[in-house]
C-alpha cells in the first residue's frame, strides 16, 4: 500500500508521517509538499518526497501517482482553499487513489459560526460527490494552541474569553496525527466520520484552573463580547482585525455549543487514551529550549 500525505512539511503532516513510519515501511510513504528540500531527512530514510502545489493541478496529478490512500490536510489559505481542495480531490481521482481522508472541523454545519466552517463544509461536500471512497477526520481545537493563552494567563492573572459558559474538548495535535495515521495505514474507513477530540469538554473556568495550576498563581476568567475580544486580540498581537474576528468566531461557536463534542475516536483508532489539556501544556512547558 502506498500512502500519500499532503502538506507533509507542516506541523500536522510531519506528525502524521512520524506515526505512519511506526507502522509501515518508509518506501510506502509519498510525502507531498511545495518545499521538498524541507523533507530531505525523510527522503534519506526511504520515503518518497514529491513536489506538489495545490495551485497547480498538474503537479498534484504527478505527486499522487501510485498512491492508494491519501491524507488531504486542509491548507491554510482560508477563503481560497476550497478550490485548492477541489484540485486535490480531482487529482486523486485521476491518479486512482482509493481512499481520501480529509482533516475537517467538528460540526461543520451552516449554524456553526466558526469562520472556517464554510471551507470545510464545501470540501466535505465535494469529497462526498467525487466518486472516491472517503473518510472525514473532524479535528477539535488543538490543545497545543492554548500555550499562548497559558502564557498570557500566567503573566496577567486573567483569561479573557468570549466563549461564555461553552465548552471545547481540546485535543492534542499529536493525538490527531496518530488517529489520522491509523486511518491511513489500514482498516475499512470508507464513509466513516470521526470526531477527533480530547477526553473532556472544558469551559473557561476549567481552562483557567489548568492555567493556574501550571502557572502556580491564580487565573481569573474575564468574559467579554465578541467584538471586544477581537479588538483586544488585534491590539495585543498586532494581527489584522479580520483575523482577530476569525479567532473570535471560535469563542462564539463555543458559547453556542457547536464545539463541545467528545468522542472515543482517539482511543478506538490508536489504542491509547487522548491526552488532556493539562498533559499537553505541561509537556510543552517542559520542552527543552531551542539551541
Amino acid at each position: 500500500m502506498s500512502i500519500v500525505i499532503t502538506g507533509a512539511s507542516g506541523h500536522l503532516g510531519r506528525a502524521v508521517t512520524e506515526e505512519a513510519l511506526r507502522r509501515v515501511d518508509p518506501a510506502e510513504l509519498i510525502l507531498v509538499t511545495r518545499t521538498p528540500d524541507a523533507l530531505a531527512g525523510y527522503a534519506a530514510r526511504g520515503a518518497q518526497v514529491r513536489h506538489g502545489d495545490f495551485d497547480d493541478a498538474t503537479s498534484l496529478a504527478v505527486a499522487f501517482a501510485g498512491g492508494r490512500r491519501l491524507l488531504l490536510i486542509s491548507t491554510d489559505a482560508v477563503g481560497a482553499r476550497v478550490q485548492q481542495h477541489e484540485r486535490a480531490i480531482a487529482a486523486a481521482a485521476a491518479a486512482g487513489i482509493e481512499l481520501v481522508a480529509y482533516t475537517s472541523i467538528v460540526n461543520p454545519v451552516d449554524a456553526n459560526p466558526v469562520g472556517v466552517v464554510p471551507d470545510h463544509k464545501a470540501t466535505e461536500e465535494t469529497l462526498r460527490g467525487s466518486g472516491l471512497d472517503w473518510a472525514l477526520l473532524r479535528h477539535s481545537v488543538y490543545a497545543d494552541f492554548e500555550a499562548d493563552n497559558l502564557a498570557a494567563g500566567a503573566a496577567t492573572g486573567k483569561l479573557i474569553t468570549n466563549a461564555g459558559s461553552g465548552r471545547i474538548a481540546y485535543v492534542a495535535r499529536a493525538d490527531c496525527a496518530a488517529a489520522d495515521a491509523a486511518v491511513l495505514v489500514g482498516g475499512d474507513h470508507a464513509g466513516k466520520v470521526y470526531d477527533i477530540t480530547g477526553p473532556a469538554a472544558l469551559d473557561a473556568e476549567a481552562r483557567a484552573a489548568v492555567f493556574a495550576d501550571l502557572a502556580g498563581s491564580p487565573v481569573e476568567v474575564v468574559h467579554v463580547d465578541d467584538e471586544s475580544f477581537a479588538t483586544g486580540l488585534a491590539q495585543a498581537t498586532g494581527m489584522p482585525i479580520e483575523v482577530a474576528r476569525l479567532y473570535a468566531s471560535f469563542g462564539q461557536a463555543t458559547r453556542e455549543g457547536h464545539l463541545d463534542n467528545v468522542s472515543n475516536a482517539v482511543q478506538s483508532l490508536t489504542g491509547r487514551a487522548p491526552r488532556s489539556l493539562h498533559e499537553v501544556l505541561a509537556a510543552r512547558d517542559h520542552e527543552p529550549a531551542a539551541s
